[in-house]
């Protein structure tokens, strides 16, 4: 058997991801339309462990540090995260939610359970942990 007859695309792990991503930020954008996955993530850790440097919260929401400049560039200019300077290091930036930010993240809570309830939805309650500790296992 040759490699094009072995391949077939539908049953590739990039290609099924992909979908599944676009389907996922369909979902997500009709639940929270006014913020990307991306700033979602930002202040959903911010929300959750506090004030971090730019960089800390880039490594901790799985970004590069150009995509995480421009996800806090975006927020700060909607007023819903603020910038400073690190008091110990004046080169170095640190993050934190607004009162705005913070009370756009308890609202939006409901919102993006129900996300990942509907993302999930075709799925058993069982299936659904399992393909989340896989995932998990793969990141």
């Amino acid at each position: 058997m040759d490699a094009t007859a072995r391949y077939v695309l539908d049953e590739q792990i990039g290609y099924l991801l992909r979908r599944v991503t676009q389907r996922h930020l369909a979902i997500f954008s009709a639940h929270l339309p006014q913020v990307t996955t991306t700033q979602w993530a930002a202040m959903a850790r911010l929300m959750q462990v506090g004030p971090l440097s730019q960089n800390l919260l880039g490594r901790e929401t799985g970004m590069d540090a150009a995509t995480i400049k421009g996800v806090v560039d975006r927020l700060a200019r909607v007023g819903l995260v603020a910038t400073s300077p690190d008091p110990s290091d004046r080169r170095r930036l640190v993050v934190d939610l607004t009162a705005e930010g913070r009370a756009y993240c308890a609202q939006g809570l409901a919102a993006a359970a129900a996300v990942s309830d509907e993302t999930l939805a075709p799925l058993e309650p069982a299936e659904r942990a399992q393909l989340l500790a896989l995932l998990s296992r793969l990141v």
